[in-house]
């Protein structure tokens, strides 16, 4: 299982070689967040960008039937407008922070993924699902909208008219749909969702982590641009590795057909 490491009362972080597993741990709420959650979520999240032996993070839930269902309704049912309003940079800031996360990240989905929860596996770079995986962003039924990103990262995954339907109809969608749809990308056995992005964890942290951090610093700064300013952005996160020890040993690696020991600069 590897080393864990608890963030607050609600978040844990297992270290499985260069793979951490970022474990929403909240059962008795179905992962409901809370504000006290949203600052343990961000704090751990800093903490595993700035560690330079993780390579690949993986979030999962300790809820059986739940990967997470949102903000904590219940804690702000007895808000005030001002309560709400000071809540917000700290519901951001956690949602932000699983988009930031400079290494590639997986999120294993099962259950209800819905609004906020549905918002952080769609922070993640490839979203493993299992066939009890239901996702949706159901915001404006409850008077709101999509403010963990929702609005921005679902119509880059579905199109902008796909988007605007689920959004605005706040309809709830079903594994093999959602499969069907893009808005979840593997879709595994029942109850091996875990596993399966564990492994694929396992094997995007097998390369060079230099090289992961800058691929993936190019494929966030480039999606949306036009073509010839995304290659200068390619052109400029390659620049950042072309020179670097990984290329070295990768290259000298690959003539000595042996595994590369990746010296991470």
């Amino acid at each position: 299982m590897g080393d864990e490491q608890r963030y607050g009362e609600w978040i844990a972080v297992r270290r499985q070689g260069f793979v951490a597993e970022l474990v929403l741990d909240r059962p008795k709420a179905m992962n409901a967040m809370s504000t006290a959650m949203a600052k343990a979520l961000a704090q751990a999240c800093h903490e595993l960008g700035a560690d330079r032996d993780v390579r690949a993070v993986v979030v999962t839930s300790s809820h059986e039937r739940a990967f997470c269902v949102g903000a904590d309704l219940k804690e702000r049912n007895d808000f005030t407008d001002a309560d709400l309003s000071r809540q917000r940079p700290f519901t951001r800031a956690a949602y932000t922070s699983v988009l930031e996360i400079p290494v590639p990240t997986v999120a294993a989905v099962h259950g209800f993924a819905l609004g906020g929860g549905f918002e952080i596996a769609l922070s993640c770079d490839v979203i493993v699902a299992d066939p009890t995986a239901v996702v949706g962003l159901p915001e404006v039924s409850v008077g709101v909208i999509p403010g963990g990103g929702g609005t921005q990262l679902l119509p880059r995954r579905v199109g902008s008219a796909r988007a605007a339907e689920l959004i605005f109809t706040a309809r709830r969608v079903e594994a093999a749909e959602a499969r069907e749809l893009g808005l979840v990308d593997f879709l595994v056995e029942e109850g091996r969702d875990r596993e399966e992005a564990l492994a694929m964890g396992e094997r995007i942290a097998a390369n060079s982590p230099v090289g992961l951090r800058a691929a993936k610093r190019a494929l966030r700064l480039g999606h949306g641009l036009d073509l010839r300013t995304g290659l200068e952005v390619e052109d400029a996160a390659w620049r950042t590795v072309a020179f670097s020890g990984d290329r070295a040993e990768g290259v000298r690696a690959f003539n000595e057909k042996r595994e590369p020991r990746w010296p991470g600069q």
